[in-house]
């Protein structure tokens, strides 16, 4: 996973009035989680553009005046009810050996066959929660929806591997293709159908010897 750093001052001081110094200098008050103590420290409210406003995960190193540095992810964040401005932020320092939990985005590839006839595809999640080791985190989740007809559903469980642990019931459907008024019934549905109907009349016929119901109601 891709790895974003934040170059930051430590903290002595962490009443309101030094915090609201803070952000009428353009500095974000944060903390960092997960070691001995919290730490506090501040970073200029820019450095977290690449962080913050992108659809893509990352790790962050954050890099202190001081030379000390921290492996973290971030946990929390706080904007501004009116301005959206950045508030405040809560980091959480993460170790190789140790499993962290981190939200990870869906990328689909492909066109799936039943969008091209007029289905809609739809994704409950464009997140989804997993658990692994710092080194085994993916930058994204990759799903190749090409082979999707309409009212089919691709499953959580189909995304199982070794280096990851998915947070989710077996049973989430992660992305579906709906059938719309405007979809067009797929060739291979269509013959796949009939075979069964023709199927399922002859099976009536060899039992029992009777008439399908549609062919009573026509005589």
């Amino acid at each position: 996973m891709k790895s974003i750093t934040i170059n930051g001052s430590q903290r002595e001081s962490v009443g309101k009035k030094s915090t609201k110094a803070l952000r009428n200098a353009g500095q974000v008050p944060c903390v960092i989680y997960g070691g001995d103590k919290p730490l506090h420290f501040s970073a200029p409210e820019l450095a977290f553009s690449k962080l913050v406003y992108t659809p893509n995960a990352h790790t962050v190193v954050i890099a202190l005046d001081n030379g000390e540095e921290y492996n973290a992810v971030m946990q929390d964040i706080q904007f501004h009810a009116v301005t959206d401005r950045i508030l405040h932020v809560d980091f959480y320092q993460i170790f190789e050996n140790k499993q962290i939990t981190m939200e990870i985005p869906v990328k689909t590839v492909g066109v799936s066959k039943g969008v091209l006839n007029g289905g809609n595809l739809r994704m409950p999640y464009r997140k989804l929660r997993v658990k692994a080791i710092p080194s085994k985190l993916p930058d994204f989740i990759e799903i190749d929806i090409t082979p999707l007809k309409i009212g089919s559903k691709f499953y959580i469980t189909e995304l199982e591997n070794d280096d990851y642990k998915f947070l989710h019931p077996d049973n989430t459907v992660v992305c579906q293709v709906r059938r719309s008024r405007l979809a067009i019934v797929d060739e291979e549905e269509e013959e796949e159908g009939e075979e069964g109907a023709t199927e399922a009349a002859e099976g009536a016929t060899a039992e029992g010897g009777d008439a399908p119901a549609a062919e009573a109601a026509q005589e």
